[in-house]
């Protein structure tokens, strides 16, 4: 076998990301997958985007990724959520064929210049003086690399409960990832269990649509890719339907067999997607629990149950889902199931991704404790980025918390860690109103074609946006009425652009995604100033960086506990070890006080 540049364990969103990163920068990249079949499964929910979420796939995109390309390629429904909220909480959504995704993704993947992929299992790390080396395969290969990203999904050592039943899969039906788990804790890594699930599939012909809510998509379409203006799919509806007292009483009284509350599970699972038996627990006052009922693909008869994830026997779901509106005749023909999973501590790495215990070795999606495709993928194409740029001898890629949704979502990982599946939420993100999810490209666009991700087209376009938006300005600022010009009119509540473009037809000639960009930044305005100024006050810590090697010991003054957290954590500004969990004011002052007498 072949020597590569780097190398990537897992065929996932993380791994997706991370190898077509690495392979766009030029370095000869290694993808290492269980099957080649299964790169880019939809596994759970065959939906991209989300609250927030969909910021996330957003931003992907205009740091030159694929989540985007793939999902545009593949959606069956699309809609923009809290369409009735302000700007900052808004997302789109899109539900995917999932056939077509996976398939998309890795005809990309195959398709891509520097990249190989390979079925085997990786199980061990090669490792000489203190950085590692390369991997060692399930069939006995020995491959070299000067760099490796982990992605392994729910497969490190993974396991499926479905009630008494219990299989090492990392999916049912797939085999785990065995070896690997105990090879990280023979290096020093410190390696926990989370928990997810994920709903039955039942048979679209076996359902009675007469007693299911239609839930029909948007008409107009927005793609998540900024590298076009329309997405031409089949757009195919959702159902919702309710639990109600029978579904929760079948629960309650089998809930001795679940292996959820039978102390079976050890990991942890999401709080923000719990199981229908968790909903029936900790909420016993609720009559009944929402339920979406969604399309797996174009041609396909699996319907996906979405809030209904369970891991009580086959028997029991059988009995329960069966007491649902429209479902009371339903074929069931996947079971529900929970999967049980081997994670890594999150602080141990650096706001790079890069681990602090082994050097060039770059963690990303689940296997860092989050939970979600999206999550994974931004993961993914950073941890690309950046072990690419590693080898270039260059400053990696660390995105602000002021800058990106993925630049919050990692700084909470490696600062805070985290005990249970993280989500992104818009309430994570101080800085929302100016993260909104149609201005990811003129936020991050120009950084990431600086660090060789994006290309030089993405750019191209940008910079035609740039203008374009640019000269909708100079339209609207030349248009007088009631003694204001267009733009300050734009700011009163009651005008929208569209009441303009009636008055003023030339607005028209500018794509949709312009004029609602430009509006928003008009009426938004006064906010988006404010925030900027926070912005800046907040960047003005951020830029006080700590150097890797700095004595904590010296410092005078610290708890002993606030010196073993700064020295685990080693945080690379004074931004960052001030959101370090129970540091206090004075410790933050101390630690100033240090890095200047060091100067």
């Amino acid at each position: 076998m072949r020597d590569y540049d780097i190398i990537v364990i897992g065929g996932g969103h993380a791994g997706i990301e991370a190898s077509s990163a690495a392979a766009r920068e030029g370095f000869s990249t290694l993808l290492v997958t269980q099957s080649l079949d299964a790169i880019g499964r939809l596994s759970c929910n065959p939906a991209v985007g989300g609250l927030a979420k969909g910021n996330l796939v957003r931003e992907i995109d205009a740091l030159g990724g694929v989540m985007g390309h793939l999902i545009d390629s593949s959606m069956i429904q699309y809609r923009i959520l809290n369409r009735r909220r302000g700007p900052a909480v808004q997302a789109p959504r899109a539900q995917a064929d999932k056939f077509t995704y996976s398939r998309n993704a890795k005809e990309l993947l195959e398709h891509t210049q520097n990249l190989s992929l390979f079925m085997d299992t990786v199980t061990d790390l090669l490792v000489e003086n203190g950085a590692v080396t390369g991997v060692v395969t399930q069939r006995g290969w020995k491959i070299s690399a000067r760099a490796v990203v982990l992605t392994t999904g729910t497969f490190m050592d993974g396991k499926i409960f479905i009630g008494e039943y219990e299989e090492a899969c990392g999916r049912l039906g797939e085999s785990a990832a065995i070896g690997l788990g105990s090879s990280l804790r023979r290096l020093g890594f410190d390696v926990g269990r989370l928990k997810t699930g994920t709903p039955a599939r039942v048979r679209r012909s076996s359902l009675d649509f007469d007693e299911l809510e239609v839930q029909p998509g948007d008409e107009e379409i927005l793609p998540f890719s900024f590298d076009y203006d329309t997405v031409d799919r089949p757009r195919l509806d959702c159902y919702v339907t309710w639990t109600n007292g029978e579904t929760h009483r079948i629960i309650r009284e089998n809930m001795h067999r679940s292996p959820l509350y039978g102390g079976r599970i050890v990991g942890k699972g999401p709080r923000y997607c719990p199981s229908i038996e968790d909903k029936v627990m900790r909420f016993p006052d609720r009559d009944r629990h929402q339920i979406f009922v969604e399309p797996e693909g174009v041609n396909s008869e699996e319907m996906y149950l979405n809030g209904l994830s369970s891991s009580l026997p086959e028997d029991v779901q059988h009995a329960f889902i069966r007491t649902l509106p429209g479902l009371r005749h339903c074929e069931i023909m996947r079971p529900a199931y929970a999967v049980e999973y081997d994670y890594l501590n999150p602080m141990d790495l650096y706001p790079s991704l890069e681990s602090k215990i082994l050097s060039s070795l770059f963690v990303a999606g689940q296997t860092n404790g989050t939970s979600g495709y999206e999550e994974a993928a931004c993961q993914g194409l950073v941890a690309g980025i950046n072990a690419a740029l590693k080898l270039r001898g260059e400053e990696p890629l660390i995105l602000k918390r002021t800058e990106a949704y993925i630049g919050v979502l990692i700084d909470d990982l490696v600062t805070k860690g985290t005990k249970e599946p993280y989500r992104m939420f818009t309430s994570r993100a101080e800085y929302r109103l100016s993260l909104r999810h149609d201005n990811a490209d003129l936020r991050l666009t120009r950084i990431g074609y600086e660090k060789h991700s994006a290309s030089e087209e993405k750019l191209a376009r940008l910079e035609k946006k740039m203008d374009d938006m640019s000269s909708l300005r100079s339209t609207l600022r030349e248009y007088r009425e009631r003694g204001k010009n267009g733009l300050e009119l734009l700011r009163e509540p009651e005008v929208t652009i569209s009441s303009l473009s009636a008055k003023l037809p030339s607005v028209l000639s500018y794509a949709p995604a312009i004029r609602s960009e430009v509006e928003l930044d008009v009426k938004y305005e006064g906010y988006l100033r404010r925030q900027e100024a926070e912005a800046q006050m907040f960047s003005r810590k951020e830029n006080m960086m700590i150097p890797p090697d700095f004595d904590y010991d010296a410092l005078r003054g610290l708890s002993a506990e606030s010196r073993e957290k700064l020295k685990q954590i080693r945080p690379v500004s004074v931004g960052q070890a001030q959101r370090i969990s129970g540091l206090r004011v004075s410790d933050i002052a101390l630690l100033m006080m240090g890095l200047k007498a060091k100067k």
